[in-house]
This record gives C-alpha cells, structure tokens and sequence, in this order.
C-alpha cells in the first residue's frame, strides 16, 4: 500500500497529536499513533489512554488501510525534512518505508488493532460553545489545579452545567478559582463531571481564541469535544468534589482597592526574597496603605509599600505570595478588589468590573 502526503499539511496535525504521546510507556502500542487512510481522509489519533486526540487531514490517497506508526519519530523526522518536502510512504507487514528526495526511512510498525480508541456512551447532554468563550472559563481557573494530590478529585478542573450556566473550579485545597459564564444548555438539573489536568492543558492548548463553535458532548465516563478538523476525547475523574461553595468569603463593606499592576509589581519584589520553600510574604493593611513584608532563612528581607484605597480595620496576614499572583494575572479589569475579614480568614480576590471570575486565597501562619 503506498500513499503520499505534502510535509507543510502533515507536520501541524503530528504537533497537534504528539501532545498526548507518552515518550516511554509499559505498552508500547501507545507510543504509536494510529492513521487511518480513507479515499479523500487522513485521520491520526494518538492516546495515553486518558486522553485521546484524533485530528483529520482532507488528501486523496484512494485506499483505505489502517496502520500504526512511532510517533515521535515520525514527529522528528518531519521536522528535520526540508520545507514543501513531498513524502512518499510504503506500508508493508510489520515496517514502513518513507521516501523524500535522497532521503530514505525504514520505521518499525504495530498491529492496528492493538490501538485502543475509545468508544463514548450515550451522551448526558451535548451542546455548543465559541471556543474562544470556554478557552477563557478554563484558563481563568486551571492554573489552581491540584498537582499529584492524594485527593485525586482535586487534580482537575470541575465543570457545573446548568439550564442557564457553565462553572469552573479549580482548588489545591490552599486556593481556589472560580469563573462562570451564562450559557444556555439543554438540561433540567445540574451536571458536574470533573476533567482531568492533563485533558484540561491539552484542551487549553487546542481551543482557538474564536467565535468558531466546538461542540460537546458530556458522559457519565468522557468528555468528547470536536473542533473543526480535531476530536478531542477525555476520561472523568471519578470522585466527588468538594462543596466549594463553602469556602466562598462573603464580600466585605471595606474591601482593598488597588491599582493591579502596581500591586502586582510590589508583592513580585518582595517575592524575591520570600522563603524560596514557602514563598510567605506578610501583608500589613492601614488606612490607604498595604505594606508587603518577606525574610528568608539567610536574615535577608524585603519592605514593599504601596497605597491602596482602604478604609478597614489594621491587620496583619501571611500569604503565600505565588497564588496571590496567580490570582491577580488572571484578573484582566485595570483594577482588584482584595476582601478579607480578619487575620484567620480566607481572602476573596475580584476585578473591579464583573466578569464571574472569583478567587480565593487561604491564610499561612508566618
């Protein structure tokens, strides 16, 4: 069976699939992508069994044969090979030979059907969004994601859909960020299902900043998302996430008021010699001031102060400076609101304009 392909239409979609190709895997089927050859379709999928992407290229190749392929190889190939190179490919039993000018390649091949691609069930609801819309939800939270947590259900990102609503949340058990948008969706009561961190940066990465539509289907086991030429497929995490309306502080009658990128800025200078394991700065609030104050273990310390619109209470409250600047990046309004009600209490970070975006910041002891 012989095909071929131009490089300049092959390359994107191998750096669209690779994403989710595990370099060293106990089954070695997964470093493979599988590509299937339809009369006028090319369709790569690549899989950690997690995550599954399948992206479709529109070529003549007037057969129909499935094989699979190592993955970063043929990647790296590709991206050695001059511009416009046309690829000449042979698919035999177990190898297949790829051709381009003087260059020649022999890589080894693995059965087609030993790839596993995953079948979805029936859907709980399917709808549509701009993608542009739901790349903002997820990043205005994702970065609160849990790491390699024992609370498994907290390495991902929760998505609520109701009737008239989509929700993300995101928390580490330390901090937590939470955007909703009004959506309108074709269902009664509410859906939560939560996407893993892996599916959650790959989705990042593939939405387009756009007015396109992607469309989604939600299952009790997947999320299936298809973006033009790419089907996006994703495992749930199977667990109960935490009642985080709970955690939610109320608004204050005497929040903090600041000019973000001066904010920004004072509590990033005193990071810098923040305990590089704690990364705690102390905030010092007065009237009309904020006073930033950080020490390491080397007697080394730093003094910010800036001023701020504030007619509360003096206090004074740890925080670990990098999820305060977490959280103030993904504000996008001129100005923050920061709203605390005494030392022990959690901080609620908003833009001064309503964009549904909340986030909040639990205490440190310093």
């Amino acid at each position: 069976m012989k095909f071929n392909i131009n490089r300049e239409l092959l390359l994107p979609a191998l750096q669209t699939v690779n994403t989710v190709v595990e370099r060293r895997h106990t089954l070695p089927i997964l470093s493979n992508l599988l590509i299937s050859l339809n009369k006028n379709t090319i369709d790569i999928a690549g899989t950690d069994m997690e995550v599954e992407v399948i992206t479709t290229l529109t070529a003549k190749t007037g057969e129909e044969c499935q094989f699979t392929i190592p993955g970063r190889k043929l990647l790296d190939i590709c991206r050695a090979l001059p511009e416009s190179a046309e690829l000449d490919f042979s698919v035999n039993k177990d190898h297949i030979t790829l051709k381009t000018g003087r260059s020649r390649f022999t890589l080894a091949t693995l059965p087609a059907k030993d790839f596993p691609i995953t079948d979805i069930s029936e859907p709980i609801v399917e709808f549509e969004i701009e993608q542009g819309v739901f790349k903002s939800l997820i990043e205005d939270t994702m970065f609160a994601m849990a790491q390699q947590d024992v609370r498994y259900y907290l390495n991902g990102l929760l998505l609520e859909a109701s009737n008239q609503r989509l929700r993300a949340v995101a928390t580490d058990g330390h901090r937590l960020a939470m955007k909703e948008i009004s959506h309108k969706l074709p269902i009664d009561e509410q859906i939560q299902v939560i996407v893993p961190r892996k599916g959650v940066i790959e989705l990042a990465r593939l939405l387009e900043d756009s007015d396109e539509k992607a469309r989604f289907q939600i299952t009790r086991n997947h999320v299936r998302i298809n973006l033009n030429s790419i089907q996006f497929t994703s495992k749930l995490i199977d667990g109960k996430f935490p009642d985080y309306e709970r955690v939610l502080p109320k608004e204050t009658s005497t929040p903090l008021i600041s000019d973000k990128n001066a904010l920004k800025q004072s509590l990033t200078r005193a990071s810098i010699l923040s305990n590089e394991k704690y990364k705690g700065v102390r905030i010092v609030l007065k009237k009309n001031s904020l006073q930033a104050l950080a020490h390491n273990p080397e007697q080394e310390e730093a003094e910010e102060e800036l001023e701020v619109d504030y007619q509360g209470q003096d206090m004074e409250i740890g925080f670990n400076v990098t999820y305060l600047l977490d959280a103030i990046n993904a504000i996008k309004s001129a100005r923050v609101i920061m709203a605390t009600k005494d030392p022990d209490s959690s901080c609620l970070i908003l833009p001064e304009e309503e964009t549904g975006c909340k986030y909040v910041v639990m205490p440190m002891r310093l």
